[in-house]
């Protein structure tokens, strides 16, 4: 028996570093799988549960293939060999620690892309904050806005003052932003009115703008100013005069609010959609997909909720 043991112990050797060898690879892919299908953050008890199944079926599987090229194809002889549920218990004592390194290794590369990931949201909010206040207060914005109070000054003097009100509420929301990374509809809303009052003295009766709110959604958050930038993007991209209106329309629903305009092309215009972009750019930060749709006559903007 001894004789028949030793002169078969390379072909054991070979096996057994075999089924290890295979036993890393299914792991592996049992570690992928659970990932992608059930991970730690949907729940945790049935995770450690599927992955106790996964194992034990990794080494059942592992060793009737094994113990049938061995015994059915090498034709081995099972005598002085260990019985299957010993060898399964050997397997099982191999198999769960090799499950663990790899989840060790993928917890450690989770936490390692989670704290880039981290850093790099704030570069880009960071970003987005200067981009915006940048926009906002861009010499072209404040030329017209002072021209408009100049005139104001001499011909309404209350208007004068409403306007000088208006756009010190707007700049006190944009000097905001670092303390808010995302507000609710209301709060958005509320800056907004001034914005539009700034707009509303400088292009008088050129445009319209009508809101339609369904209660309830008012609470839901958004990323600041996005309903100012994607009206700044309106007036930026299209003719409003009198002759020809600007119709801008705000629906707040369930699901988005929704920001359209009639298409009136300006000719003199960047037409780079810097605006654009960095809302985009924003949203894909929280996992949500702005929606823009063009056709001929209207550009629209659907805009995701996100949740705190």
């Amino acid at each position: 028996m001894k004789e028949d043991l030793w002169s078969n112990f390379h072909v054991q050797l070979s096996a057994h570093y075999a089924v290890i060898f295979t036993m890393c690879i299914a792991d592996y892919q049992l570690l992928l799988f659970l990932n992608k299908y059930l991970p730690y953050s949907r729940n945790i008890f049935y995770r450690i549960m599927a992955g106790i199944a996964g194992i034990i079926v990794i080494c059942l599987i592992l060793l009737w293939f094994f113990n049938y090229i061995i015994y059915n194809v090498l034709n081995i002889s099972k005598e002085g060999m260990p019985p299957f549920l010993v060898k399964f218990a050997f397997g099982m004592a191999a198999n769960i620690p090799i499950l663990l390194v790899f989840e060790l290794i993928y917890y450690f590369q989770s936490e390692q892309k989670a704290i880039a990931n981290s850093e790099k949201a704030k570069r880009e909010v960071l970003l987005f904050q200067h981009e915006t206040l940048r926009a906002q207060i861009n010499p072209h914005f404040l030329f017209n806005s002072l021209n408009v109070l100049s005139s104001l000054i001499y011909i309404n003097p209350d208007n004068a003052n409403k306007f000088t009100k208006a756009l010190s509420k707007t700049y006190r929301y944009v000097l905001s932003l670092t303390r808010q990374p995302i507000v609710s509809v209301a709060e958005e809303l509320d800056t907004l009115d001034s914005y539009i009052f700034l707009m509303r003295m400088r292009f008088e009766d050129s445009f319209s703008l009508t809101v339609s709110k369904t209660a309830g959604f008012e609470k839901n958050k958004i990323i600041p100013l996005t309903l100012q930038l994607l009206i700044e993007n309106a007036f930026k991209h299209n003719i409003a005069i009198e002759e020809a209106l600007l119709n801008i329309k705000i629906t707040i629903d369930s699901d988005y609010i929704t920001v359209e305009n009639n298409i009136q092309p300006s000719n003199d215009v960047d037409k780079s959609g810097i605006g654009l972009k960095y809302i985009t750019k924003q949203y894909k930060l929280y996992g949500k997909d702005v929606i823009i749709e063009h056709t001929d006559q209207m550009f629209i903007v659907k805009i995701p909720y996100i949740k705190p």
